[in-house]
C-alpha cells in the first residue's frame, strides 16, 4: 500500500519545521516532503536527526517558481498540502514590502494552481491573527472567524490577500481547503530575531533587550507544539472551506514577556531598553478558539509551563542559536548536500 504524501511548504522555518517533526512522529504512515527556498530564516540544521528517515524528503525550491512547482506536483501527486511558506517578519515587510507580495501572494497562487491541477485532497493554508488588524485593550473582546480582515502592515496585508485567494479557489473551483489563523507562536527553533528567542539570547549574554514603545502591546501566545496538533486536527477533521482560529488564551504584554524571561534567568530589569515604537504597531491580538475546541482541540501548554520549557530548551541548545546569530547555519545546506 502506497504511503500518502504530505507537502509541507516552509518546512525549514520555525512553525513548519516543528510541524515536520511532529508529523513524522505522530504519523509514520505518511511520506513528508519539506519544500523550502532556504531564505535567511530557513534553517535545515533543525532536521539533522531526521534526514536519514526513509519517509522524509527535502526539496529546495521557490513556491513562486511556477514551472518548478507545477512539475513537482505532477511528478509526486501530493495527497495533502500544508502551506506555511511565507515571509513573516513585520519589520522586514515595512522595509521591503515587494518580496512579501511575491512570496505570500503570488507563491500561494502558484501552489493553489498546482494543487488544483492534481486534485489534491486537502490544502491547508496557515495564516495569522494579524490579518484581523488590532483589538483595543478591553479584555472581553476577541478575534473570531467572522471578524472582518483589517490588516495594518504590509506583512499582514499579503497574508490577508493569500487568505482571500485560498477562499476563492474553494468557492470558484470547489477545492477542499482550510485556513487556520494563529496567535503568536513560541517554542524550540524560533528564529533569534523574534521577541522571545531574542530576549533569551540577549539576557543570557547580559545584553540590552530592545522593547518597542512602552511595551504595553498585548499578544496571545501559543506554544508551537499546540499549534502543530491543531493543524493536524484541521487537516484530518476540518470541514472543507472553513476557517479555524488557533489561540492559547495566554495574553501577555511584550514587557511582561521580557520581564518573565529576565526573572527566570535571574537577571535585572536594567537590561530592558525602550526604543521608538514600530510603525503601525497593533495594540492587541487575542483569539477565540471555540470553533476549533468544538472540533476536539485542546492546548497542552499554558504560558507558564510553555515559557519555562522554551527557556530551558534554549539554554540546552545554545550551539543552535549561536550558529544562527553568527550566520554559520547558512552553510549547512551546501555542506550537507555537497554543493
Amino acid at each position: 500500500m502506497l504511503k500518502k504524501k504530505i507537502l509541507v511548504t516552509g518546512g525549514a522555518g520555525f512553525i513548519g519545521g516543528n510541524f515536520v517533526h511532529y508529523m513524522l512522529e505522530k504519523h509514520p504512515q505518511y511520506d513528508i516532503y519539506n519544500l523550502d527556498q532556504l531564505t535567511y530564516a530557513g534553517d535545515l540544521t533543525k532536521h539533522y536527526d531526521i534526514e536519514a528517515k526513509s519517509n522524509y524528503h527535502f526539496i529546495k525550491a521557490d513556491i513562486s517558481d511556477r514551472k518548478t512547482i507545477m512539475s513537482l506536483f505532477k511528478k509526486e501527486q501530493f495527497d495533502y498540502v500544508v502551506h506555511f511558506a511565507a515571509e513573516s517578519h513585520v519589520d522586514r515587510s515595512i522595509t521591503d514590502p515587494e518580496i512579501f507580495i511575491r512570496t505570500n501572494v503570488l507563491g500561494t497562487q502558484v501552489l493553489l494552481d498546482a494543487a488544483k491541477s492534481i486534485y489534491t485532497s486537502k490544502f491547508v493554508h496557515v495564516s495569522t491573527d494579524e490579518v484581523y488588524g488590532e483589538l483595543d485593550f478591553e479584555p472581553t473582546t476577541y478575534f473570531t472567524e467572522d471578524t472582518p480582515l483589517q490588516p495594518n502592515s504590509p506583512y499582514s496585508a499579503t497574508k490577508a490577500s493569500s487568505d482571500f485567494l485560498v477562499r476563492s479557489y474553494h468557492e470558484t473551483f470547489g477545492m477542499p481547503v482550510n485556513i487556520t489563523r494563529c496567535s503568536n507562536n513560541y517554542g524550540p527553533y524560533h528564529f533569534p530575531e523574534k521577541l522571545i528567542p531574542l530576549t533569551i539570547s540577549r539576557v543570557f549574554n547580559d545584553e540590552k533587550v530592545p522593547v518597542y514603545g512602552d511595551g504595553r502591546n498585548i499578544r496571545d501566545w501559543l506554544h508551537v507544539q499546540d499549534h502543530c496538533s491543531a493543524i493536524d486536527l484541521v487537516l484530518h477533521e476540518g470541514e472543507s472551506g472553513e476557517v479555524y482560529n488557533i489561540g492559547g488564551h495566554n495574553e501577555r504584554t511584550n514587557l511582561d514577556v521580557v520581564k518573565t524571561i529576565i526573572n527566570t534567568l535571574e537577571k535585572n530589569d536594567d537590561l530592558i531598553e525602550f526604543v521608538p515604537d514600530r510603525l503601525g504597531h497593533d495594540k492587541r491580538y487575542a483569539i477565540d478558539p471555540t470553533k476549533l475546541e468544538e472540533l476536539g482541540w485542546k492546548p497542552k501548554y499554558n504560558f507558564e509551563t510553555g515559557i519555562a520549557q522554551t527557556i530551558q530548551w534554549y539554554l540546552g541548545n545554545k550551539q543552535w542559536w549561536e550558529q544562527i546569530i553568527s550566520g554559520e547555519y547558512k552553510n549547512y545546506f551546501d555542506k550537507q548536500y555537497s554543493l
